[in-house]
């Protein structure tokens, strides 16, 4: 196997090859910039082996990187699982032996990011039962093969990176090995395993132990149910104390993770916050002290306004009467009030589904909601980007098209910036760390 041979004769064109161009600036920004620039490359091609086969010139009409900058007539370059090129097509050198993918007639988008998911809840309607009921009775390992039809039906949506909030039996452990493997094909995965619930652990000792224990399982993430709240259950009474839950923040913390805390209602979501939370779920009826302290904390939001609108419309396959209907949309006010307020109050809000068993093909629906509480569409695009990003400490690899970051790049049909619902209905071609996952274009390539 080779190494890259296209390497530039000149500064300028080093800095180009990797998007980054020269400009005139203090001797000190310009120095920064060289080297950025050809330590970025010479990685590159220390791990590059067989360029032919890795790199990729991604062609659009639109490009919209995450950051703040939209780019017409752009070009991605790409090699392995990481962009290395972005620019005009008249500015960057496209390496001669690279695969040319032409999607011009599209806008580019960072791929997206749903912040909350149950990927491994799987319901096939040709079997008995409800999905609930249908859930409990399926061993795990065929829930996760089931799972595939979940994670293709999320990479459909656009939807490259998930943070799985809540499997038991080991499942998202094992759904989120095979995505890594290539051995199935979904959304990279940050997983939180099995969510802390009252039912499980009580008091700061089993808090602790349970913690630690999905920890030690490889969990990105603790999940814990700091209220309830649930499918038809649209409480919100607050089951863990403030002291159990800075315990599950501690544990945490301690091991370089973060704590996220489901809470249907305030009061769950209030101590959660004081606790150290890291994001809150759901929460109704949040009081301008909570999100003004959300916001000074840089807490994130993921209301899943969506989710129980979800319910409501799928009412028939879960069997749910006109009263639980009638508690779900009343949730879908409140939840949206909420919303409302966080927007005012410039906390940061993280797009996320609550996807679980037919909600799959749907994760991006949130968006719409915040475009009504007050969002631009660019905003409500960053909270399925860059705020996704920094919510999982990945800020520099993903949620962005650029130099260094995965190539995780979704093809819309429109203008995102003008219409959300280009992203959420229009989705054509999805990328994922530089391999092609869904093709619904007429793209040519050479």
């Amino acid at each position: 196997m080779t190494k890259s041979l296209f390497l530039p004769t000149s500064t300028t064109r080093l800095l180009t090859i990797v998007g980054i161009k020269k400009r005139r600036s203090p001797a000190a920004g310009k120095r920064t910039l060289l080297f950025r620039g050809i330590t970025f490359l010479f990685l590159w091609l220390a791990h590059s082996t067989d360029v032919s086969a890795q790199v990729k010139a991604l062609y659009f009409g639109e490009l919209i990187d995450g950051l703040g900058k939209k780019i017409t007539n752009a070009v991605v370059i790409i090699n392995a699982d990481r962009i290395v090129g972005v620019g005009k097509e008249k500015e960057l050198i496209i390496p001669a032996n690279a695969e040319i993918i032409d999607l011009k007639a599209y806008t580019a988008i960072p791929g997206l990011i749903d912040a909350h998911t149950h990927m491994t809840y799987y319901w096939d309607k040709n079997r008995p039962g409800d999905p609930w009921t249908q859930g409990r009775t399926v061993q795990p390992a065929v829930k996760v093969f089931l799972a595939q039809e979940n994670a293709k039906k999320s990479l459909e949506t656009g939807v490259t990176t998930v943070r799985d909030l809540g499997a038991g039996d080991n499942m998202s452990f094992a759904m989120r090995e095979l995505i890594d493997r290539g051995a199935m094909k979904g959304p990279r995965m940050f997983v939180a395993g099995q969510g802390l619930s009252i039912g499980r652990t009580k008091g700061v000792v089993d808090v602790q132990q349970f913690a630690e224990k999905q920890l030690a399982l490889g969990a990105d993430w603790i999940k814990m149910f700091g209220s309830t709240g649930s499918a038809k259950d649209v409480t919100g009474f607050q089951t863990y104390s403030y002291e159990e839950m800075k315990a599950a923040a501690e544990v945490a913390h301690k091991a370089g993770k973060r704590l996220a805390v489901h809470s249907y209602g305030p009061d769950g979501a209030k101590a959660a916050v004081k606790a150290g939370a890291n994001t809150i779920e759901h929460a109704t009826d949040v009081d301008d002290s909570t999100f003004i302290e959300m916001a000074r904390r840089g807490i994130i939001y993921v209301p899943t306004v969506d989710h129980n609108r979800y319910y409501a419309a799928h009412r028939e396959e879960y069997g749910y009467d006109s009263t639980a209907v009638f508690g779900l949309n009343l949730f879908v006010k409140r939840n949206f009030e909420s919303l409302k307020k966080a927007v005012k109050a410039n906390v940061k809000i993280a797009m996320g589904s609550d996807a679980v068993f037919t909600g799959f093909g749907e994760n991006t629906r949130e968006l719409e909601w915040f475009v009504k509480a007050g969002m631009t569409p660019e905003q409500a695009l960053q909270t399925a980007t860059t705020t996704g990003a920094q919510m999982l400490g990945k800020e520099k690899e993903l949620g962005a098209i650029a130099p260094g970051y995965y190539a995780d790049i979704v093809a819309v049909k429109g203008n995102p910036l003008k219409d959300i619902n280009v992203v959420i209905q229009q989705v054509k071609w999805v990328m994922k760390g530089g391999k092609v996952e869904i093709d619904k274009t007429t793209a040519l390539k050479k």
